[in-house]
């Protein structure tokens, strides 16, 4: 089925299913902030700045929500957390981690109190549900990219 230029489908449930190509071509640095954030990646470490109120913000936030001052203080976080929402991926994204099918997460990290979107390696969309407890699976080879967490594993309920 065609719709002017863009291609798409519509499910036997009525979803409609299009093609979306997101890319940025180009390069920047970090700066300090969240150079430390990724440089605790790399060491299996999760960090996230305090705020005034203190709130932890992970991903962290360069500025005070409350105030609007620069944070400069940091918390560790747990590497284990619940998932608050998900969409389901049906096919591999270029360029990810997982190549096949996976969740995108908002994933509330314990300690923290801000969520982290993340990819979530659950096996299929029937396997997973909003409050599952997840832990982070960490690359192999570790670089300073959000990338050296692979992707999230659910926790077994068991272990909860």
């Amino acid at each position: 089925m065609s719709g002017g230029t863009t291609e798409y489908t519509i499910a036997d449930d009525g979803s409609f299913t299009a093609p979306l190509e997101l890319f940025y071509p180009y390069k920047r640095t970090v700066g300090p902030l969240l150079s430390r954030f990724l440089t605790g990646l790399r060491e299996h470490r999760i960090e996230g700045t305090l705020g005034s109120d203190g709130r932890v913000h992970v991903p962290p936030a360069e500025f005070d929500p409350m105030t609007g001052e620069p944070l400069s203080e940091w918390a560790e976080v747990s590497s284990t957390g619940t998932i608050v929402t998900w969409s389901w991926q049906p096919s591999p994204v270029e360029g990810n981690t997982l190549q096949h099918p996976f969740a995108w997460a908002l994933i509330a990290l314990d300690g923290a109190n801000t969520n982290l979107l993340h990819a979530v390696d659950a096996g299929s969309a029937d396997a997973i549900r909003t409050g599952m407890r997840v832990q982070a699976r960490w690359a192999t080879e570790p670089v300073g990219s959000i990338t050296d967490i692979e992707c999230f594993e659910l926790v077994p309920e068991s272990a909860a």
